[in-house]
């Protein structure tokens, strides 16, 4: 049995390049011809869409990141200079606004002092608090605004809400002040429904001022606003101070015991508003102190 001889001397070549280009081209146009006329290959083109997509979003993501990082960052900063300027205006006219209810009780009262208390204009600096006295029978914190921009001792402050306190010391750069709750500070205040003078003490407690000069029978009763009566010439008068939250008439006793709440946030505040009632010294003057100011 002879072995049979393999096929030598020839090899199997496939179709030609022209005729696999013929193909191709044939196969592509059908294909075309198909997909206008029936729509066959939506399906499949729909499944490589979505076969793809992770892929153009992946190469995609760096220039994204890039390009959000970059916005995100101007944004932020463009966000915050602008929130910090409308805080800072929002504060100032919240002060302007507090004299509206000072004013409609006193044109009540008496209304040709309406126009000379509408003349008055203040200017006011805006400052932030840098620390806090931590000694819980001393209600006194540091500011960053000093001789530097014109603060003189015995100068008031207020926020957004109320009276906050004074300065009792001023640096080149700095100075510190006593809120109105100390119990070393004392404020002459107005009842706003009725114009009665008293004193409102601090009481050593930032939610609570005393008012231990009121006869039993004065005429103050729980829910009145008490506004600074400008006497002593530190604070400009009509500026909300508190609201009387108690009244105990003691049978026997020659004053009430009254208690009010301030209307400042002396607990929570960020910062503050220094306000001159009148135009400050130049650099050529003499800043002036507690014990000078007008009587």
């Amino acid at each position: 049995m002879s072995a049979q001889r393999p096929i030598t001397g020839r090899t199997f070549r496939g179709p030609s390049l022209g005729m696999r280009f013929f193909l191709l081209s044939l196969t592509c146009l059908s294909l075309m011809v198909l997909d206008h006329r029936q729509s066959h290959l939506s399906r499949i083109r729909e499944g490589l869409a979505v076969v793809a997509y992770p892929i153009r979003a992946l190469v995609d993501l760096p220039f994204y990141a890039w390009r959000w990082g970059g916005r995100s960052i101007t944004e932020r900063g463009k966000l915050l200079d602008e929130n910090d300027r409308l805080r800072r205006e929002q504060l100032d006219l919240n002060v302007r606004l507090q004299r509206l209810a000072t004013l409609e009780a006193e044109n009540a009262r008496l209304r040709a002092m309406m126009d000379a208390s509408a003349r008055v204009t203040e200017r006011v600096l805006a400052a932030e608090i840098l620390s806090v006295d931590l000694d819980p029978y001393r209600h006194r914190f540091a500011i960053n605004k000093g001789l530097e921009d014109g603060v003189y001792v015995g100068q008031a402050l207020l926020d957004a809400n109320g009276v906050v306190g004074q300065i009792v010391r001023a640096d080149p750069l700095a100075a510190e002040a006593v809120l109105i709750s100390d119990a070393d500070h004392a404020l002459p205040v107005t009842v706003n429904r009725n114009g009665l003078r008293t004193i409102a003490v601090g009481t050593g407690e930032p939610d609570r001022l005393s008012l231990p000069y009121l006869t039993n029978n004065a005429d103050i009763q729980p829910g009145d606003l008490l506004v600074s009566s400008g006497l002593g010439g530190a604070f400009p008068a009509g500026y909300p101070v508190g609201t009387v939250v108690s009244v105990d008439r003691r049978p026997g006793q020659p004053f009430a015991l009254v208690s009010a709440e301030p209307a400042a946030a002396l607990a929570r505040a960020q910062e503050v508003l220094l306000i001159w009632k009148d135009e400050p010294a130049g650099p050529d003057e003499s800043t002036p102190s507690l014990a000078e100011a007008p009587q």
